[in-house]
């Protein structure tokens, strides 16, 4: 299944220059995992500290940094994805299913922290936000959350 993933850099020299590839990769991995047979499009935004701080006040009123933010475009039901009721891209009819931000510096940060390096932080932060665009949240310590990370776990090959 072709997908189409747009991976831009608000800021520039931030390094990590497999971080497009392996977002792209982790995109698929999530949209097979959740069994999506239509090509999709998603666009994720790579910034810093200061720029997803900046979205996440404007969007969220949390005035503060974090890892990643999705902007599900469609209100899907975690884990009964239907293409007929996203928005499609009228030039190729691909199911339009959100925007993503995620900060690189905070992303290298984190892998180091867990002991597992920037490259499975970056596809983790991917998978976790692909979820969302489709319906998944983690809202509370409940079963949403649960289900949510159970479906991390999978995808990311954990279980």
């Amino acid at each position: 299944m072709e997908h189409e993933v747009y991976v831009s850099r608000e800021v520039k020299n931030l390094g990590h220059n497999n971080a497009a590839a392996l977002i792209k990769k982790a995109v698929k991995m999530a949209l097979d995992a959740e069994g999506v047979d239509v090509p999709c499009l998603v666009s994720v935004m790579l910034t810093d500290e200061e720029g997803i701080r900046r979205v996440n006040t404007e969007f969220r009123g949390v005035d503060s940094a974090t890892d990643v933010l999705s902007f599900p475009l469609n209100e899907l039901q975690p884990g009964e994805f239907d293409p007929e009721l996203c928005e499609h891209d009228p030039e190729t009819d691909a199911v339009m299913l959100g925007d993503m931000m995620i900060s690189l510096p905070r992303c290298a940060a984190q892998g180091e922290d867990f002991g597992h390096g920037f490259e499975r932080e970056i596809m983790y932060l991917t998978v976790h936000s692909v979820l969302h665009l489709l319906g998944y949240d983690h809202v509370d310590e409940g079963p949403m959350k649960a289900q949510m990370r159970a479906r991390e776990k999978s995808i990311m090959g954990d279980e």
